[in-house]
């Protein structure tokens, strides 16, 4: 590689989906992009790779919905690869006494389904759904566009010029005209918004199989409690995005979750953008308060007058820039912002499908309720008990497991008749008190297996390789800090205007010519796209 290259109008660091889609959008208005990915694999967080001959394995992020339907469009991503598999039905619970709850977007399954525990819930449920879609439509406009900076912060934080502000009090007026439509629903929209899951969830429905199932929901990825302010807002998350085929409805990438990242470098490229594999950063050059490019770990350059960091907070702010290069107050709120996790991910090839005790089947068939979620979480307080053991410092005794198995509706992923299950796992914190997890791991991932095999007791005799990644197996193997998938706690005081932190919520940052364009900035976590087209015009906004 040469020492110096160039010209090029923007860097991207990271060849996630986020920073691929930045890079779309870049070079669609005519500049000239390098994307530059640590990793051998595209993707980031969101990749396909044959961990074991035959298998293609989505090693992490495993479904798709939120991901927005104008990339797709704008991007022509479908002409292009891209092919998402609805889940019907979406979620199965089977229950320790031997009954089980099938959900899915057909409204009489559900129905039926939730009126084996309660007619009282079964009456209840579209209406909790047509609540959250309610609000969720108030709540999705502003994923597609960049957060607004409404607090009065000091002119020595950041000066802000009318034409932004002007911006910004555009944004909170189109809020404030949208929150109006919910007429006598606001109350609940703020609640959902801010509040706890739990109270909601037990508000509106008797039943703990329910309550369980939609619980799960909120705290996918976090490591809170159910019982926690700020986790009824990833509740919304059950009726947003449309990528699956239908709103509120999520699929699996045909191909495995790299499909998505594959058709947005096959964009890429039409559209000439450089994308370099095995291009680690090793820091991001500056001069006179703006960018210069970026130096990779080889110790050749790469110069732009834009760098697009699609890599978390910590990494771009605190190991790829001098400090000198940062104003003080911005530096501690940095070092400050939450990056508390405690998810792991168990990735198992199976010589058969799991065969509940709650719905037997045949052995090697596949059946409706493998489609979607399996979940081991049967109540609202086996949730609340498995997060209490995390926060003293250990995982939990009795673990709740989100169980997926993409070849129930793709046979492109593994070989004839053997299939892969995703077993998403919480909580199993990033800190451990008196233990490190590379020597506890396995034995975690041996109670987990147990777990799940309590509800289908074929699965262990079943495995024929198995995959760990522990927390501290995601932070190094995907570069984000404290193993956390959303690249920072999704709290409320890291959301939207917050993120990443108060009043550069805009992607921009202190430094000239360099921006976040991943899940560090608005919207946050998910397989969204949003983060990267957001960032991409704000860019071109600076750089017409």
């Amino acid at each position: 590689m040469p020492n110096s290259s160039g010209p090029y109008d923007a860097v991207v660091i990271g060849a996630g989906h986020n920073g691929l889609v930045c890079a779309c959008y870049l070079a669609k208005a005519g500049k000239r992009v390098r994307v530059l990915e640590r990793r051998g694999v595209l993707g980031g967080a969101a990749t396909t790779e044959e961990v074991w001959p035959g298998y293609r394995v989505s090693t992490a992020a495993y479904v798709i919905s939120l991901f927005l339907p104008e990339i797709i469009g704008d991007l022509r991503l479908k002409e292009n690869g891209l092919e998402v598999l609805p889940r019907t039905p979406s979620s199965f619970t089977p229950l320790p006494d031997g009954r089980s709850l099938l959900m899915g977007p057909d409204a009489e399954l559900c129905r039926r389904e939730i009126g084996k525990f309660s007619a009282k819930d079964a009456d209840a449920f579209p209406r909790y759904e047509a609540l959250l879609e309610r609000v969720a439509a108030v709540l999705e406009p502003t994923l597609s566009q960049s957060a607004p900076d409404p607090l009065p912060l000091p002119a020595s934080w950041r000066r802000i010029g009318w034409a932004k502000r002007m911006r910004d009090g555009a944004k909170l007026w189109r809020i404030h005209r949208t929150l109006r439509s919910l007429g006598k629903d606001q109350p609940a929209a703020v609640e959902l918004l801010t509040g706890a899951a739990r109270p909601i969830l037990e508000r509106w429905f008797e039943s703990e199989a329910l309550q369980a199932t939609l619980a799960t929901d909120a705290i996918i990825g976090a490591f809170t409690s159910i019982s926690s302010p700020g986790s009824a807002y990833v509740l919304l998350h059950h009726v947003m995005g449309e990528a699956g085929g239908a709103r509120g409805v999520w699929g699996y990438v045909r191909g495995g979750m790299g499909g998505l990242a594959e058709s947005l470098a096959r964009v890429a490229e039409q559209l000439g953008v450089e994308i370099t594999r095995d291009a680690p950063v090793a820091a991001i050059n500056t001069a006179g308060g703006r960018v210069k490019g970026v130096t990779l770990e080889d110790g050749s350059t790469v110069d732009a007058p834009v760098v697009a960091s699609g890599v978390d907070a910590h990494l771009t702010f605190e190991k790829f820039l001098d400090p000198g290069s940062l104003p003080d107050d911005f530096r501690e709120a940095v070092a400050n912002i939450d990056y508390a996790s405690a998810s792991m991910k168990i990735n198992l090839a199976l010589a058969e499908p799991p065969n509940f005790t709650a719905r037997p089947t045949a052995p090697g068939e596949v059946a409706p309720h493998h489609h979607g979620t399996m979940h081991v979480a049967p109540s609202l307080d086996y949730l609340e008990q498995a997060y209490h053991d995390a926060r003293l410092g250990r995982p939990s005794d009795e673990p709740i497991l989100e169980a997926t198995m993409a070849t129930s509706v793709d046979d492109t992923i593994a070989p004839p008749g053997k299939h892969l299950l995703s077993v998403f796992v919480q909580y199993a914190p990033y800190r451990l008190k008196g233990a490190h997890w590379d020597d506890i791991k396995d034995a975690f991932a041996d109670r987990c297996v147990a777990k799940l095999a309590e509800y289908a007791p074929n699965v262990p005799a079943a495995i024929e390789h198995r995959q760990v990644l522990s927390p501290l197996d995601i932070e190094r193997v995907y570069g984000l800090t404290g193993g956390n998938i959303m690249q920072g706690a999704m709290n409320a005081n890291q959301l939207y205007s917050f993120r990443p932190v108060a009043g550069w919520a805009d992607h921009r940052t202190p430094v000239g010519g360099l921006y976040l364009c991943g899940a560090a900035s608005h919207p946050g976590g998910g397989v969204m796209g949003a983060c990267g087209k957001n960032a991409a015009a704000e860019i071109l906004r600076d750089r017409r």
